[in-house]
């Protein structure tokens, strides 16, 4: 494929900064077609961002000859339907994160992937960004030295939508897999893998402790990298504003690293010489650095490592910590 011809499924939130923009900001890309069940939302995000067709029915989007790829930007229960409709279609596709709301459908998008031949993509953009890629150049330079043991920490108060009974779609289990844990975990476990290989046993304790909503709100974990490294964690989303924290510390035998996932704080470097305190800037556009390296393997010009396959241990980790099978 010379020229790829983006065709969006889903135009939400994430499709307006973090993802959007970037498809057309590549060489040889460029969208061409929107959809949405709304039609008022697909015509006038098609408008707003200067796409020439809308559809309100995905199939009608895949089968648009104008297409050769396709962006699935809906909410995580449908991924798989829509990721493998495009597949069969001959069309590769990228898939907003997770993969699937289920361990079992990321195998589906997997076995169809293999049998038609046709790529399927996943939108862990943090693989690829400056700020963590600086963190895996400490890690493998050695500067910490061996990694014995990996802690993830994080702490939210209540959003105010989640108290309105009207709930969104992240804390309805059908459609997103679980509550928040299942939405933001698998940013922080995809990159921990990307670093450390993936995890082969995991298990966890979820509890609803504030009675917002039935999804659980607070979870703790435990596992294992398949070299061996033991990691535990813990997400609380119904906490006080003075726990509030987003935290991943590596121990190594020569010294530490911590960092944050979402909101990009400075990396805190320890070691015998003291501590130092990195800042890394990312692009405006977070899923720039992975959308190019999708595009690049789509047009024979690179190799994209960010498959379903690479994905799917995310939705077996999440799944075994939540204890759904």
């Amino acid at each position: 494929m010379n020229y790829i011809k983006w065709g969006f499924i889903g135009c939400g939130e994430v499709t307006e900064i973090k993802s959007g923009p970037a498809f057309s900001e590549v060489d040889g890309s460029s969208v061409v077609a929107v959809m949405s069940r709304t039609e008022e939302r697909a015509r006038t995000y098609a408008v707003r961002h200067g796409v020439p067709k809308w559809y309100t029915d995905a199939q009608e989007l895949i089968d648009d000859p104008d297409v050769n790829a396709v962006y699935v930007a809906t909410p995580p229960s449908s991924h798989a339907t829509f990721a493998i409709m495009a597949m069969k279609a001959g069309k590769p596709v990228y898939v907003e994160k997770p993969l699937a709301s289920t361990y079992e459908d990321c195998a589906r998008v997997n076995r169809v992937s293999e049998e038609t031949g046709v790529p399927c993509f996943v939108a862990y953009y943090r693989r690829y960004l400056p700020y963590f890629q600086k963190v895996k150049d400490i890690v493998n330079s050695g500067q910490i030295g061996k990694v014995v043991n990996v802690h993830v920490r994080f702490a939210v108060p209540p959003r105010e939508e989640d108290q309105t009974g009207k709930l969104p779609w992240r804390l309805q289990p059908d459609i997103a897999g679980g509550g928040y844990f299942y939405d933001l975990a698998p940013h922080q476990l995809d990159i921990l893998q990307d670093i450390f290989g993936v995890i082969i046993e995991a298990r966890g304790i979820c509890a609803n402790r504030g009675g917002l909503y039935q999804a659980e709100d607070s979870v703790s974990a435990c596992f294992q990298f398949e070299n061996g490294l033991p990691g535990s964690g813990s997400w609380c989303f119904v906490a006080h504003e003075s726990a509030r924290e987003d935290h991943i510390e590596l121990i190594g035998e020569k010294g530490s690293v911590s960092f944050s996932v979402f909101d990009y704080k400075p990396i805190r470097l320890h070691t015998s010489d003291g501590m130092e305190s990195i800042s890394v800037p990312n692009p405006p556009y977070v899923q720039y650095p992975l959308i190019k390296k999708v595009i690049e393997h789509l047009q024979g010009l690179g190799i994209c490592e960010c498959t379903s396959v690479s994905a799917t241990p995310v939705n077996w980790a999440l799944d075994r910590i939540l204890g759904k099978f």
